[in-house]
């Protein structure tokens, strides 16, 4: 008899069938293949949170796939991802088994963090029992998660606008986005000065020195804060000699960036690729499951949903290699470099993102690749390279300049030893300075006469915060606990799809139906959009996954206060105290209501209270415009146009009111679909996007627009019958 062998998807399962030989079966679950259906009553917390899963119509085929398996087989080997989410897969696979399956089998849970022969031989060496407290805490994130969105969104329904939803974390996301907003409308900027001396020495090429003292007072952001001030000022220092007082220099060391985990990598991704969250995730999916090396799939990476910035043993000492054959021994550090993870839960056995073998450069995969994988694995090599590479040293300057009662100040640096740098210079944040400049000024000795150029007075006003980015935003939601490797991509990704927000230059601003909702949770329903209990419920997630705390207590203390506010603000809140804001201002057309501040179907606009027997409305800057409210703004899909390549396709309606989508250029690009396209490649062309919609027959069925790609795979077509023939008379 065989072994039964499952795993999550389809590729993985055909690479590790050729690692595990003839004697095993793999298989592939395609995720989870038990669910929570949305109905009342899958959640009963007055029956110790007792959870009534399903099997989706679209799973069922692959439990019954592995049943047949099991029929020739006495041994199991749950091999899905070693994360929280796969431990409940493994558990909700075996449960299904113990009811469909007739003989008795052995059961082994396996787990490997990259996909290669030797970790996965190696792991079904070691087999252990499936992690129950793991699977609790799933579990106890799947019902929370259940409760939350089963009770709340109905109160969304009726105090808001119906087929709106709420989420757990997601709320708490929005409310991020949506006060950056507030900040940014609520700013007030502010004028301030500077004042820049060009100069140069013996003829140097000529460098910028900035005032930074004037009669003996050093001068901060709003000292000058007037043309006047600063011009009295420049027309001080003018006629004066330029002189050389004091010079510092000093060497300065830089240490590399840990290796990328999930949110990091997300981050960083943004930054240099400009991929979104999910994108990026995807395409490391794509890298950890294996590509085709010369008729043999490997896997490039290790797991890539992870908060460690562990490496193995064996990883250090093949990056140590690989940088003294590339780069020479001067760039090896004496000892390895070891980065302390931040995470309490961080499991030691889990590593950071890293390729699976360093001596596969980027180069030598190219043409084994595509290029977003490409991109990926490169940003990855390099970054695991340089977190064990030497230390960068800069000479740094500083001189200080004397002009009559001011004094200016010039600084620069070199590389004098380029170090990690050689390979790999991490990418800034809005505002974020490494003080790596690369400037370097003139030679120059103290009391030399300097030559000014150009005495330069610059008016600035103050930013405003900038919008959260999905690098920024995946950044604060780290930094506040909130959320983990495994859900940040949904998270950015589900309050998009909800229409809460969208993307403007790659930044998300928040659409007026966000701003209500944000606003009706923080008011009625703080505790649970507050960031603190938000991250202290993962926390509580994360004790249950260690087995220090159990999982029912937890949800017993949640679930009787949330449910009674739920219950009183049902009652309690008034639609329009949600949808409409009072304004002060008499209506123009009747003089008898008040304008309030109101949510259309197409967002805000001002309307008279006295409607529907005053009809008069206008748009928020005043002009009457009941036709522009009409045309609704198109949301973007963040997808981009494969025909013209200029811009995204967007959310448009049809003279019938069907949606569709279509590029954003048009008339001068035609490019349309019926239905909806979503960032996720196609598994056959690669597409870098498929499109998915509803069907009554079939649940959700993911289509591919460039070739016959389709999941669940269409029905085979019926032959016509033919006709019987005519016998001869």
């Amino acid at each position: 008899m065989t072994a039964v062998v499952v795993v999550e998807s389809p590729s993985k399962a055909k690479t590790i069938n050729k690692y595990l030989g003839k004697d095993y079966s793999v298989i592939a679950s395609f995720g989870h293949i038990r669910d929570l259906p949305s109905k009342d009553g899958s959640v009963e917390p007055d029956n110790n949170f007792t959870m009534h899963y399903q099997v989706p119509k679209d799973s069922e085929k692959h439990i019954k796939d592995i049943v047949r398996l099991m029929k020739n087989a006495d041994t199991l080997y749950l091999a899905t991802d070693p994360d929280r989410e796969g431990e409940a897969i493994s558990w909700h696979v075996l449960e299904e088994l113990k009811q469909r399956v007739k003989h008795d089998f052995k059961v082994h849970r396996i787990e490997f963090h990259e996909i290669t022969k030797k970790a996965v031989t190696e792991a079904v060496k070691k087999p252990r029992e499936i992690a129950m407290p793991m699977v609790n805490a799933q579990q106890a994130r799947r019902a929370l998660d259940y409760l939350v969105g089963f009770n709340l969104s109905p109160v969304l329904w009726r105090k808001v606008r119906g087929g709106l939803s709420a989420g757990r974390v997601q709320s708490v996301a929005l409310r991020l986005i949506c006060e950056r907003e507030i900040e940014i409308e609520n700013f007030v900027k502010q004028e301030y000065w500077s004042v820049q001396a060009s100069l140069t020495n013996d003829g140097s090429k000529p460098f910028v020195a900035k005032l930074t003292h004037f009669n003996g007072e050093k001068l901060d952001k709003f000292s000058l804060n007037s043309e006047t001030s600063t011009m009295a000022v420049v027309n001080a220092i003018q006629g004066n000699d330029f002189i050389v007082k004091d010079i510092e220099r000093k060497e300065s060391k830089r240490n590399p960036s840990a290796p990328f985990t999930t949110s990091t990598l997300q981050q960083e991704a943004s930054r240099k690729l400009r991929f979104g969250a999910r994108k990026t995730m995807q395409v490391a999916q794509q890298l950890y499951e294996g590509v085709s090396l010369g008729g043999e799939t490997v896997g490039l990476i290790t797991y890539m949903r992870t908060d460690s910035f562990t490496l193995s043993s064996e990883a250090i000492q093949g990056c140590r290699e690989q940088i003294e054959t590339m780069y020479g021994a001067d760039y090896v550090p004496k000892s390895p470099r070891v980065f302390k993870t931040k995470s309490k839960n961080a499991q030691e056995a889990h590593e950071a993102i890293r390729p699976t073998s360093l001596s596969r450069t980027p180069e030598s995969m190219r043409s084994y690749l595509d290029d977003d994988q490409y991109k990926l694995y490169d940003l990855i090599w390099k970054r695991t390279i340089a977190s064990q590479m030497e230390q960068a040293r800069l000479d740094q300057t500083g001189i200080n300049i004397v002009a009559g009662d001011a004094i200016f100040r010039a600084t620069g640096s070199i590389v004098t030893f380029a170090g990690f740098l050689k390979v790999y210079r991490e990418g800034m944040d809005d505002n974020q300075d490494d003080g790596m400049d690369d400037k370097l000024l003139p030679s120059m000795n103290t009391e030399d006469v300097l030559d000014c150029k150009e005495l330069k007075p610059e008016q600035h006003f103050t930013e405003p915060p900038p919008r959260y980015s999905e690098a920024t935003l995946v950044k604060s939601l780290e930094e506040k606990g909130i959320g983990r490797p495994s859900t940040f991509a949904a998270i950015v990704s589900t309050i998009r799809d909800r229409g809460y927000v969208k993307l403007e230059q790659r930044r998300f601003k928040p659409e007026d139906i966000g701003m209500v909702v944000n606003k009706f949770l923080t008011e009625h329903f703080s505790t649970y959009v507050d960031y603190d209990f938000t991250a202290n419920m993962e926390d509580d997630l994360d004790a249950i996954s260690r087995g220090e705390q159990e999982w029912i207590p937890m949800m017993e203390a949640f679930w009787s206060p949330f449910k009674a506010l739920v219950d009183d603000k049902m009652q309690s809140v008034r639609k329009s105290d949600v949808t409409s804001e009072k304004t002060g201002e008499a209506c123009p057309s009747c003089g008898k209501g008040e304008l309030l501040i109101r949510l259309g179907k197409y967002g805000k606009f001002k309307g008279c209270s006295n409607y529907p027997e005053c009809r008069h409305i206008e748009n928020l800057e005043g002009n009457t415009a009941a036709e522009n409210m009409e045309k609704p703004e198109q949301k973007s899909t963040g997808i981009q146009c494969p025909k013209c390549k200029e811009n995204d396709i967007v959310e448009k309606k049809s003279r019938r009111g069907k949606i569709f989508y279509g590029c954003a250029g048009y008339p001068k690009c035609d490019y349309a679909l019926w239905d909806k396209p979503i960032e996720e490649v196609c598994p056959s062309c690669k597409n870098p996007f498929i499109t998915v919609k509803e069907t009554k027959r079939y649940g959700e069925v993911k289509k591919c627009p460039n070739c016959d790609w389709q999941d669940p795979p269409a029905p085979a077509k019926k032959e016509p019958a033919k006709k019987a023939e005519k016998k001869d008379a």
